[in-house]
């Protein structure tokens, strides 16, 4: 990290991780939308990083031509399939404080964005997700998706007694070191992959942020609704005997007050936050 504040205290940073799968069709329009919206309006170091995990379109050509084109845009290229492996991989390494995702598509709406990771960067929070189930979310979606969405989170509060609203929102975000610890604990390397960290993190006595967000479905969306309902279904099952046997359990990092956030602190207005952006947002690997 090479960002500074004024009395040149590190500043807390983030890495943005958009896993991608034959995506070539809408990367460069989704990236360019997220790279515009941090330049403009986040007020942290940042890192976007597209994780291409086994695409077989340009969908790696078009990665490394973003990179050029954007300052603070980095690609992985992995040789096999799964969300959760492509996160794991990306997260693991990372240098940044923060670790986020979000689905390419960018169904969420990105002004969600620092809400949900400004938690985690004062020290508040462990993990933070967005819920479209929170009562203050406006969601945009068929019937079918929000009865699957609805019953499975029904079942987790059931069966793991989960006291997270949705699981499986693609806009998440933890504390770097939290998920080191949790990383080798966690098993799936697909869909079920946000919900094994949850539940782990639950059992751990971390503090799960969450956030009320915009989201609106994706007709273009490739994800297989049954066969990942029986993934997930299988991986609560192993979740519980997980559970029942105490391998749950972990040694996690606990929260500490970070008095170097204030110094990044969101303006009083919009032109103020905008004002010298490009001077502090890129950090090195």
């Amino acid at each position: 990290m090479n960002a500074t504040n004024a009395g040149g205290v590190r500043r807390r940073s983030v890495e943005i991780v958009v896993p991608v799968y034959n995506e070539a069709h809408v990367l460069a329009d989704s990236i360019g939308r997220l790279h515009a919206h941090l330049e403009e309006s986040f007020p942290f170091p940042f890192r976007i990083t597209i994780a291409d995990n086994a695409s077989t379109d340009a969908t790696w050509s078009v990665a490394t031509d973003l990179t050029l084109r954007l300052p603070h845009v980095h690609a992985r290229r992995l040789e096999e399939k799964g969300r959760g492996r492509a996160l794991k991989h990306v997260w693991s390494r990372s240098t940044a404080d923060v670790v986020a995702y979000m689905d390419v598509d960018l169904s969420t709406g990105l002004e969600a964005f620092l809400p949900l990771v400004a938690p985690l960067l004062s020290g508040h929070s462990d993990l933070a997700i967005g819920s479209r189930l929170h009562r203050q979310s406006e969601v945009v979606r068929g019937a079918k998706r929000e009865f699957v969405s609805r019953s499975y989170n029904l079942l987790l509060k059931a069966g793991l007694g989960a006291r997270f609203s949705d699981a499986q929102c693609g806009f998440k975000a933890v504390r770097a070191e939290v998920f080191r610890a949790l990383a080798p604990h966690i098993e799936d390397t697909a869909w079920f992959f946000d919900t094994e960290l949850l539940v782990l993190a639950q059992r751990n006595g971390l503090r799960i942020h969450e956030v009320p967000v915009d989201w609106t479905d994706d007709p273009d969306s490739r994800v297989d609704i049954v066969r990942t309902a029986v993934d997930d279904l299988k991986g609560m099952g192993r979740m519980l005997r997980s559970t029942l046997t105490g391998r749950t359990r972990v040694p996690v990092p606990r929260r500490t007050s970070t008095p170097q956030v204030p110094a990044a602190r969101m303006p009083s207005s919009p032109s103020a936050l905008s004002t010298g952006a490009n001077s502090h947002l890129e950090y090195a690997s």
